[in-house]
C-alpha cells in the first residue's frame, strides 16, 4: 500500500531536522542538556523501530514532564506498528492520547488497527467496529479545526497532510461499514476516501469491493480495469481487484 496518505501527518509531530541540528546547544523547550541530548536521540533513532522503543523510553522515563513526551510516546506507538506489535502499539497510543485527548494521528492509527483485526465470528465484533468508528470521526472532527502544528510546514502541505488523514479516516469508516454488512454506507466512505486521495488505489480497489457486494457490478469491473490497467500496481492490490473483478462478472 502507498504510505502517501501519512508522508505529512508523521512530520507534524516535531520539527525533526531543526531538532538535529541542534545537538550542539539546548533543543528549544527542554530544561537540561540531558534532556535536550535525549531528544536528539529520539529523532536520531527515527527508521530503525528497536532503537526508537528505547530512545523514547529512556526520554519518557528520565524525564516525565518533557515537552516531548507526548512526540516521544507517538513515535514509540508507530516503531511498534511498524515492528507489527499491534498489543503494544495500542497501548501506547492510548497513553499519547492520555497526554494529549485531539492526537488526530493516533486517533486514526488506532481505528485502522482495531478495525483491520476484526474477524466475522469475533464475539466482541460490534463492541470493536463501534470504538473503531469513534476513532474514526473523533479523527475527523479534530482536524476540521486543528492548527498547524509545525510552523516548518507550508499551509499547503498542511492542507495536504490534513486532506490525506482524512480521506483515511473515511476509508476507515468505509471498512467498519463493510464489516456490517451495511454496503451503500461503506460505498459512500470509499467514495469520500477516494475523493480526497484518488491516487490512492487502496482506497479505489475496497470501493470496488464495496459496489461488488452490492450488486453494482458494472462499477466495480470498471474500477478493477482502471487498476488492473496501471503495470505498477502493488501486486496484494492486483490480486484484490482480478478476484473483485473475477466475482462481478459471473453476476
Amino acid at each position: 500500500m502507498k504510505r502517501t496518505i501519512l508522508n505529512g501527518a508523521l512530520a507534524l509531530a516535531a520539527g525533526t531536522t531543526a531538532l538535529v541540528a541542534q545537538q550542539q546547544g539546548l533543543v528549544p523547550n527542554t530544561k537540561s542538556k540531558g534532556e535536550s541530548q535525549a531528544v536528539v536521540a529520539l529523532m536520531q533513532a527515527q527508521g530503525n523501530p528497536d532503537a526508537t522503543i528505547k530512545a523514547a523510553d529512556d526520554l519518557v522515563t528520565k524525564y516525565a514532564d518533557s515537552f516531548y513526551k507526548e512526540t516521544a510516546l507517538l513515535f514509540e506507538t508507530n516503531a511498534y506498528q511498524q515492528k507489527g506489535d499491534i498489543e503494544h502499539a495500542m497501548v501506547y497510543g492510548q497513553q499519547v492520547l492520555q497526554v494529549n485527548p485531539k492526537n488526530f494521528q493516533v486517533t486514526n492509527m488506532l481505528g485502522n488497527m482495531i478495525v483491520q483485526r476484526v474477524r466475522e465470528n469475533d464475539l466482541d465484533k460490534e463492541e470493536k467496529l463501534v470504538q473503531a468508528e469513534k476513532y474514526f470521526n473523533t479523527t475527523i472532527e479534530d482536524l476540521k479545526t486543528a492548527a498547524k502544528p509545525n510552523p516548518q510546514l507550508t499551509d499547503a502541505q498542511w492542507e495536504e497532510g490534513k486532506k490525506g488523514l482524512i480521506a483515511d479516516a473515511h476509508n476507515g469508516l468505509g471498512m467498519v461499514a463493510l464489516n456490517r454488512k451495511k454496503y451503500d454506507v461503506a460505498i459512500a466512505e470509499f467514495k469520500a476516501a477516494v475523493d480526497g486521495l484518488p491516487d490512492e488505489p487502496t482506497f479505489q480497489v475496497r470501493l470496488a469491493s464495496a459496489l461488488q457486494q452490492s450488486g453494482k457490478n458494472d462499477e466495480a469491473i470498471a474500477i478493477c480495469d482502471k487498476l488492473l490497467a496501471n503495470p505498477q500496481l502493488h501486486p496484494q492490490i492486483r490480486s484484490v481487484a482480478q478476484n473483485v473483478k473475477a466475482a462481478a462478472s459471473k453476476k
